[in-house]
């Protein structure tokens, strides 16, 4: 479980500094936008860090992105 999390904020990172770049926007800049520290955004780009949901929603609304969860699939 610990791996899988892991793995899941650095693709959330990954996921949150290509768009950033995209969008020609620097950390200090989106972090001021999404009103987040630049810090925190600097640990989630590089998959460090526990994000909460609020801060991932900020920095998506900035972003023009939004956050899905599912239900997983529970039959294995």
């Amino acid at each position: 479980m610990l791996n899988h999390t892991i793995m899941l904020v650095k693709t959330i990172g990954e996921t949150i500094k290509k768009r950033r770049k995209e969008l020609r926007i620097t950390q200090p800049h989106l972090a001021e936008l999404a009103n987040v520290s630049t810090n925190t955004l600097y640990k989630l780009e590089r998959g460090q860090g526990n994000p909460s949901l609020e801060v991932l929603n900020k920095l998506a609304e900035v972003l023009g992105m939004e956050l899905i969860l599912e239900v997983k699939n529970q039959s294995r």
